[in-house]
């Protein structure tokens, strides 16, 4: 009794020891660096909102906090001629249309590539990945004869399918990667319960899959969401552009007014969806990101 009670107490000196060990200087020199890479990451989204809150008198002003805080600039995005608010509700679909039909298309793409064996599979997934280094401005002109003459111009779909496009490589590649990683045994273990192909697929390597499947899906709505070049030449009117364009097309409150102020809050409120997903999803992000460890 007594030489497990004495065990028990070395234990614990042993953890309290461990957890008492002074830092090293290898410890503050990691801690200085990522403290200085969340200040580099957050200094200009700080300021962008800091320019948000301040009236048309301090808005050219350094000052790291404004003097008189005001929303006047939150009231002027969705004021005025701006139909900020289009803007929004045209990205939300371009996006969520876009991650939807790339992550489907992906998915059995990718699984395709990582599981089935047939001759010349690296070759495929080698020209998928160079069709991502293709430079979008060389086909700008092209896609937009091509929609004007299908009448596309100012549609959802002129800037969704180009999307598509641009985000496929990817996410092909890193759900590649992720289900090669995957064990073959539960698949197999699957089919001699009884499921068929399709079966161990959805009911055993999907559900397995979701943490790689969720950060794919997030980095694919991302991509859609910041798009800029093509959206810039197919969407002309207000009612179609996306909050790129949008942005870029920013009169402010007033006719004569420079928008400086209403640019900084129309950027917070662009910004915002996307710092609320990574904060909801972060934990689904890491694990899918640092997935493939297993085996």
């Amino acid at each position: 009794m007594s030489t497990t009670a004495t065990a028990g107490q070395g234990a614990a000196g042993t953890r309290n020891t461990r957890s008492r060990r002074p830092l090293t200087w290898e410890s503050w020199v990691i801690a200085g660096g990522i403290l200085l890479l969340v200040l580099y990451c957050l200094a200009p989204f700080y300021w962008m909102f800091v320019s948000s809150i301040k009236g048309p008198g301090e808005i050219a002003s350094n000052s790291l906090w404004p003097a008189d805080p005001t929303l006047v600039n939150y009231r002027g995005v969705f004021g005025g001629e701006n139909h900020f608010g289009y803007a929004v509700r045209n990205s939300l679909i371009i996006a969520v249309a876009t991650t939807t039909l790339a992550m489907v298309i992906a998915v059995f793409s990718a699984y395709a590539l990582a599981r089935l064996r047939f001759r010349g599979r690296n070759l495929v997934l080698g020209l998928v990945l160079a069709s991502s280094m293709f430079p979008g401005v060389a086909i700008v002109t092209p896609l937009y004869q091509l929609f004007s003459d299908w009448g596309w111009i100012d549609q959802y779909q002129a800037m969704v399918l180009p999307n598509i496009s641009f985000a496929l490589p990817l996410a092909i590649f890193v759900l590649t990667t992720f289900f090669r990683e995957m064990p073959w045994e539960l698949e197999e273990a699957a089919r001699v319960d009884g499921c068929g192909p399709v079966g161990a697929f959805a009911r055993v390597i999907l559900p397995l899959a979701t943490p790689g499947v969720a950060t794919t899906a997030l980095l694919v709505f991302f991509a859609a969401w910041n798009e800029y070049l093509i959206s810039s030449v197919v969407s002309i009117t207000l009612a179609s552009n996306p909050v790129t364009v949008a942005l870029a097309k920013f009169a402010g409150d007033t006719e004569f007014q420079q928008p400086f102020g209403s640019q900084m809050a129309a950027g917070v409120v662009v910004t915002l969806p996307l710092v609320v997903l990574v904060l909801l999803f972060q934990r689904r992000i890491v694990r899918g990101l640092s997935a493939g460890g297993f085996r």
